[in-house]
């Protein structure tokens, strides 16, 4: 699973996800792109989990590109415990993830292979996301 090998800190604050995303908005690896459609964190496993059934659906017959990744500590006090006494010790690690951004992208296979893979990575994600192909360069011929 995905995860940095090292931070500066340990633990980060939980931040806010207002607006667009401006970088990593454009299908720019593959054919076909996965476009998150509103904001939220995506953890390290259900971006292993989209990654394998995507992979498992196109039969290891295309490429798949990985367009984010978890470096953002998610920490979680224990069960039970009473208010304060510090912030929680690190769980598990997210992608900050807003509305636009392009989260996986897809070359080599049909068009309608494409749509059905990121149809059945997308159901892991569990945020709302779009179906989107690579817009062709327009030359003017004239």
């Amino acid at each position: 699973m995905l995860a940095p090998k090292r931070v500066k800190y340990r633990r980060m604050h939980k931040g806010r996800m207002r607006g667009n995303a401006t970088r990593g908005n454009l299908v720019s690896f593959g054919e076909f792109g996965l476009q998150a459609a509103m904001a939220g964190w995506i953890s390290n496993r259900q971006i292993e989990a989209a990654r394998v059934a995507m992979t498992r659906h196109i039969k290891r017959g295309g490429k798949v590109w990985i367009r984010i990744f978890p470096d953002k500590p998610i920490t979680k006090k224990p069960a039970e415990t009473r208010m304060g006494k510090g912030k929680g010790s690190p769980e598990g690690w997210v992608a900050v993830v807003k509305p636009g951004r392009v989260l996986f992208e897809l070359e080599g296979v049909t068009p309608e292979i494409a749509q059905k893979a990121m149809a059945l990575a997308a159901a892991k994600i569990g945020l709302k996301t779009k179906f989107i192909a690579k817009e062709e360069a327009h030359t003017d011929e004239s």
